[in-house]
């Protein structure tokens, strides 16, 4: 390990898998596919439920005299998840060290502050709406705040729901520096999983089939081979890094989210950066990104790179 894997909080032994749950079907997936994942990194599974408690109160309103005892109740069935979600994980991975933790906080806030120092969160999703049915926009609030690794557990719809365990790992490279942290992730997970790894450049966002009947053809073979260059460049320091992994190398002039969300239909993953090319800090979550934590066929990595990287 290196003396900078050294410093990053994510790395260190002691950081956990962070699951958030509630009592949807999403969290349940969202449990199963972290501890499977705890366990094969040897982590510590750290279970979490957010209670919002602050908004159940403004939600009561006036009638204050409500407030105690619809606190007791949502306290009663934060445990009550918090417990359910325990006995799950221990059922799938009976030697894994789990810990859990009810929060007062919302449930985004709660997940947001232990990216900070956790190896990757976990949120569950389910169908096409890219949302939990308690949780509600703490998928983006997270996938869009976090630090570090989050992973949005996205069942596949054409499988019954079930999330897929078999297939490559596919990565996408636009030249940003938040997609060379999304590489780097790409490559860990393609090793630690004994997989190959499809590496997508798209060199463009623009859909010209909004434009024309027909879609143009705009690529020449000249502009084709630069983009290919630019991918093989992107990728050889983490080819001599990750030698185990055998790399497949796809170019393609437009659509990032329609070519990602395809290839979902047979991955077990899809890495991506949470700000797409030319990204800022204003602009949190990328139009790719955002699509793909909805629609995906599998599971969805969103990297977060360092923030004082992304500002050079």
């Amino acid at each position: 390990m290196t003396h900078q894997e050294l410093d990053d909080p994510h790395r260190l032994a002691s950081a956990p898998v962070v699951v958030g749950v509630d009592n949807s079907e999403g969290s349940a997936r969202a449990v199963h596919w972290a501890a499977n994942y705890a366990a094969q990194r040897q982590r510590r599974l750290h279970i979490v439920h957010g209670l919002d408690l602050v908004a159940v109160s403004r939600g009561v309103g006036p009638y204050s005299v409500a407030a105690p005892s619809l606190a007791e109740a949502v306290k009663a069935a934060g445990a009550a998840a918090i417990a359910r979600a325990r006995l799950a994980a221990g059922d799938y991975e009976p030697e894994l060290t789990i810990s859990s933790a009810v929060s007062t906080d919302s449930p985004a806030q709660v997940l947001i502050d232990l990216s900070e120092s956790a190896y990757a969160v976990v949120i569950g999703a389910t169908g096409t709406a890219g949302t939990l049915s308690h949780l509600g926009s703490t998928l983006f609030s997270v996938t869009s705040h976090a630090r570090g690794a989050v992973v949005v557990v996205r069942p596949d719809p054409d499988a019954a729901n079930a999330v897929r365990g078999s297939g490559p790992v596919v990565v996408g490279v636009d030249g940003s520096r938040v997609s060379e942290a999304a590489i780097g992730a790409a490559f860990a997970e393609a090793s630690e999983r004994g997989v190959g790894l499809v590496a997508v450049h798209v060199f463009s966002d623009w859909d010209t089939g909004q434009f024309a009947d027909e879609v143009i053809p705009l690529v020449t073979a000249e502009l084709a081979g630069v983009e290919e260059a630019v991918l093989a460049e992107r990728l050889s320091g983490w080819q001599e890094k990750y030698p185990d992994v055998e790399v497949t190398r796809e170019v393609f002039a437009s659509g990032p989210a329609e070519r990602l969300g395809e290839l979902s239909k047979t991955a077990q993953l899809v890495v991506v950066g949470n700000r797409g090319r030319g990204g800022f800090m204003g602009m949190l979550l990328g139009s790719t990104t955002h699509s793909l934590v909805q629609h995906a066929h599998c599971p969805v990595m969103v990297v977060h790179a360092d923030d004082e990287e992304t500002k050079r």
